[in-house]
């Protein structure tokens, strides 16, 4: 079965050479994966402290991804364009979502 090229059969050693060298991958573009976890976490607490259970799933789902993001700017290479691409895409489906009186 081929899927996309990056596996050829699962269960095998080329599937785990190639999640290895994909985390191999990540890591040199956004740093350790702990390291990450801690950056994202404390930012999505802090978002937590506020009116988030007000928030519909779509709008908590796009800062919690922008939040991901944020954390691999943070702990990876800033200059990489991806990230602050994504970011402008999840704020505009969180815009999308918004509704105003005179929407309603």
């Amino acid at each position: 079965m081929d899927l996309g090229g990056r596996y050829r059969h699962l269960g095998g050693d080329e599937t785990k050479m190639s999640i290895e060298e994909t985390l191999k991958e990540r890591e040199s573009r956004y740093g350790s994966f702990k390291r990450h976890s801690r950056i994202a976490q404390n930012i999505q607490t802090a978002m937590a402290d506020g009116n988030w259970s007000d928030l519909s799933s779509d709008k908590r789902e796009a800062l919690q991804m922008i939040a991901h993001k944020i954390g691999r700017i943070l702990n990876g290479d800033p200059n990489y364009r991806d990230n602050w691409h994504d970011i402008a895409g999840y704020a505009k489906l969180a815009e999308d979502a918004c509704t105003t009186a005179d929407e309603a």
